[in-house]
């Protein structure tokens, strides 16, 4: 099947993401296949780098997707960065504006166009010191209560070893592995029909995160703790 089309930026950002993200590490995915190849779809990730989004738009594209992610709006403000998000349609999010229920709505929109959006329900990079997922946002369970569409859950690991903002340390050699796991789709539909309270958001956030957390515990060979980091304030 022939790759969706994405234009003028989304190919200038693959012609330099593409050996860039070859260079620095190995990459490896498994599952692809649980990604559509028309139609709309929420892929619920977890956060761990700056570089994830790189690779995760370079592992979306491989599969014939154009991913539109959430991201923070003063990535627009970035020279030569902000002209390619604004070309690839990417999706800026306002925070503790009153643009900020806007961002959800450019991502109803996408969704209901029938595109591909990625979204890091933590909102940041976690602060869990060993890499497990943080306590999440509720805008997920939103936006996955809101449509008719696959939500799939992924987890990828091994951007950390390059780069751990945290730690400011990039450490591109020697060469790294970044392996991504797509899960299969969650079953959402005994919580469409219920009030979207916030007892029930929490639930279906907690819920999609607990299927990425599971997949990054398979990734890493490593037994997940319970529960989510609490991020302090």
């Amino acid at each position: 099947m022939a790759k969706e089309k994405g234009g003028f930026w989304v190919g200038f950002a693959a012609a330099i993401f593409y050996p860039t993200t070859a260079l620095m590490a190995r990459r490896r995915g498994e599952g692809g296949e649980r990604i559509p190849r028309t139609g709309g779809a929420l892929v619920v990730m977890n956060h761990v780098s700056h570089l994830d989004p790189v690779y995760d738009a370079v592992f979306t594209r491989r599969l014939g997707r154009v991913p539109h992610f959430l991201a923070k709006h003063s990535l627009w403000n970035v020279p030569v960065l902000g002209t390619v998000l604004r070309g690839a349609k990417q999706i800026p999010v306002y925070r503790g504006t009153a643009d900020a229920q806007q961002s959800l709505r450019a991502a109803h929109d996408a969704l209901e166009q029938g595109l591909i959006v990625v979204i890091y329900p933590e909102g940041t990079i976690t602060r869990d010191p060993d890499g497990w997922p943080m306590t999440s946002r509720t805008g997920v369970a939103r936006l996955a209560l809101a449509h008719d569409v696959p939500v799939i859950p992924a987890a990828r690991w091994g951007t950390r070893d390059l780069y751990d903002h945290y730690r400011k340390k990039f450490r591109p050699f020697p060469r790294k592995t970044v392996v991504t796991k797509v899960g299969e789709p969650v079953d959402l539909s005994s919580y469409r029909d219920r009030p979207q309270n916030i007892a029930v958001l929490r639930e279906v956030t907690d819920l999609l995160m607990g299927e990425v957390k599971t997949l990054l515990a398979d990734v890493r060979g490593e037994q997940a703790p319970d529960g989510f980091y609490a991020k302090k304030a």
